[in-house]
This record gives structure tokens, sequence and C-alpha cells, in this order.
């Protein structure tokens, strides 16, 4: 598998313009199937080559660029969070509304990105490796947003692919969510992520 994103895979800026309507339809329909709320505040997302994709046209229409030097720094910024075949890649957001608390829950929260499990049946929980391309947390604070990478064993690409259920949960002491059946709709998106080898 270990596809990735080229030059020939995305639209000028002029061509997304003209597909941007309508592609971002495709996209919120396509997300609605990777997306998991963890309580109030956390939000998951699982990425793919579409949408990696999506936000590779984005940060190419709002910066205007359209060099290749650009262009391919942009690719090499995105391509890594598309997941490879035995791994799940997810952007996990960290969301409340009013900036004050906002600010004193990303303090309480250092390390949650850490804490965010998943678990295929009866495999293994498994936590995440986060933020590879830069640190997000300070001593004072976490990021609000932060890439997180699911290694999986063969045993539970197996396990995935003969439907077993999927669960997620999160481990922090300030902000503790229980083991939380997926929708099937979601299990099986996230399991055509996935190739035996």
């Amino acid at each position: 598998m270990n596809k990735k994103l080229t030059r020939n895979d995305l639209w000028s800026l002029e061509e997304y313009s003209d597909q941007r309507t309508t592609f971002r339809q495709k996209i919120l329909g396509h997300k609605q199937n990777r997306q998991i709320s963890l309580g109030n505040h956390l939000r998951l997302c699982f990425e793919d080559m579409l949408t990696i994709k999506y936000q590779i046209q984005e940060m190419l229409r709002i910066e205007k660029i359209f060099d290749a030097k650009g262009i391919q720094e942009e690719l090499d910024a995105y391509n890594p969070l598309i997941p490879d075949g035995k791994n799940w890649k997810a952007t996990l957001m960290i969301e409340y509304e009013d900036a004050y608390e906002r600010k004193d829950r990303l303090g309480d929260l250092i390390g949650v990105e850490d804490t965010v499990w998943v678990q295929i049946g009866d495999c293994d929980v498994v936590y995440p490796i986060c933020d590879e391309d830069l640190d997000r947390a300070n001593e004072t604070k976490t990021s609000a947003v932060h890439f997180l990478r699911y290694e999986l064993t063969e045993e539970m690409i197996t396990a995935a692919k003969q439907t077993k259920e999927l669960f997620l949960g999160v481990s922090h002491p300030n902000l503790s969510i229980p083991k939380t059946k997926l929708r099937t709709e979601i299990q099986q998106a996230l399991t055509e992520d996935l190739v035996l080898l």
C-alpha cells in the first residue's frame, strides 16, 4: 500500500477553485465515518489519502502556493499523515468554545494525546505515538491539535478484518473517557485502511 500523494494527484489553484464546492461536500460526507467525539471536548479524525488531499489543497489555496517547490513542501509535510496499511493516523482536536476555559483546560490536559487508546476486539490496547513532526506541548500547556499514529500488529489487523469490535477510550487523570464502542460505519471505514501482508 504505502501510497503517497504527488503533484499529479492535485488540482492547480484554478482547477481547485472550480472543484472546491463539490469536493468539500464529498469530504464532509467522507469524514462522517472517520470522526469520533470523545466526551464533549475531544474529537478524533482518522486521516486517509482523501482527507489529506483536502488538507493540502486547502493549504495551497489559503497560502496561494503554485510553484513546484512550495507544492512539494506541502506534500512532504502532509504525506506522513496518510496511513500505510498497518497503522491508523489521526488528528486529535481539543475543543472548548470559551477562550478562557480553553486556556485553563489546555494546562490541565498536558499529555492527554498520549492517553487516547484504541482496542480491536480483545487484543491489547494500543496507545499512540504522538506529534512526530514537532513537540506540541510545554510545561504549562498542551496544544489544541495533535497528530497520533497507532501501530497495529498482524493479529490486530486480522481481528479488525474479522469484524471484531473497535473501541476507544481516554485514560488521562483529568479527562477519563471509558471504553467506547465505535459505530459499525466507522469500524468499516477504519478497517478498509488496513492491509494484511
